[in-house]
């Protein structure tokens, strides 16, 4: 177990972007094999825009990792947090942290980005796609990035995560991000047996329909557990969703510029 952390430990910004890119092409081909619904776009063109703000996403993640350099040592030094004041084994620790970060880094901060109206507007971004598949799970606004970012530097200094637990939990998120975007059909007893402790395909397009209540339900990103326990959850025949947002024009949904101004632009409403 040792080993594995130390190989995650020092695994290089290129490493990290190479695994990104085999998650996003492994999803990509298994939609483009078994698609859950049939869509008639030009998947080039879409995947190139949402693939923008992949960019500014990862520019963010550099900065924001950089930043973080000196955050780790000091809870290495101080001892600081929840997994520096118990003893457990490894394999539990790190179970914790996934958890942890999973919470209060995606469900929490996800659960804020739909009731807190000025981060709404920065999240309809991501819920502006009329086309959901794989590469949907990039398309987040700067703003949206960040606030996400924050709420990860919360839960590692609320857990004292160590560097190697919080690099293998992003490892996870990334694969759960484009696998359950993905344009996927998983048969609907496998589906729904893995929805009762992971977040699955399906279960995350009821996420994506166009207008509420769908829209604020399902916002974990790994584990549905978070959904279940606090009565966010919702699963039910996939043929009734449709994506977009009932507040946006779908038409501009591939126009970059138009998209990054969505936040700013006070024509836009919402429904809170």
């Amino acid at each position: 177990m040792d080993a594995i952390i130390s190989f995650f430990e020092q695994l290089s910004s290129g490493q990290k972007l190479l695994w990104v890119f085999v998650c996003l092409s492994l999803s990509w081909l298994g939609e483009g094999t078994f698609p859950l619904v049939k869509m008639e776009y030009k998947k080039w063109k879409h995947a190139g825009v949402n693939l923008i703000f992949l960019s500014t996403s990862m520019i963010i993640n550099v900065l924001f990792g950089l930043a973080t350099v000196g955050i780790f040592l000091w809870l290495n030094n101080t001892q600081f947090g929840l997994l520096n004041v118990i003893s457990l084994p490894t394999w539990a620790e790190l179970l914790i942290a996934i958890m942890l970060l999973d919470f209060i880094a995606q469900y929490v901060a996800h659960f804020l980005l739909h009731r807190v109206k000025w981060m709404w507007k920065f999240h309809m971004v991501h819920h502006s796609d009329t086309k959901v598949d794989a590469t949907t799970g990039t398309r987040h606004h700067p703003g949206d990035y960040i606030f996400r970012e924050l709420f990860a530097l919360v839960a590692i200094l609320i857990g004292g995560i160590p560097v190697a637990y919080y690099v293998i939990y992003r490892i996870c998120s990334i694969f759960f991000t484009y696998l359950t975007h993905a344009n996927i059909h998983l048969p609907a007893t496998i589906d729904k047996a893995m929805s009762f402790l992971f977040v699955t395909p399906d279960m995350h397009k009821f996420h994506h329909h166009f207008e509420r209540p769908w829209t604020d339900t399902n916002f974990g990103n790994i584990f549905s557990l978070w959904d279940r326990a606090f009565g966010t959850m919702v699963y039910g025949d996939t043929t009734k969703i449709q994506y977009g947002l009932d507040v946006l024009d779908d038409k501009y949904d591939e126009n970059v510029i138009y998209q990054f101004k969505v936040p700013f632009d006070g024509s836009i409403k919402t429904d809170y």
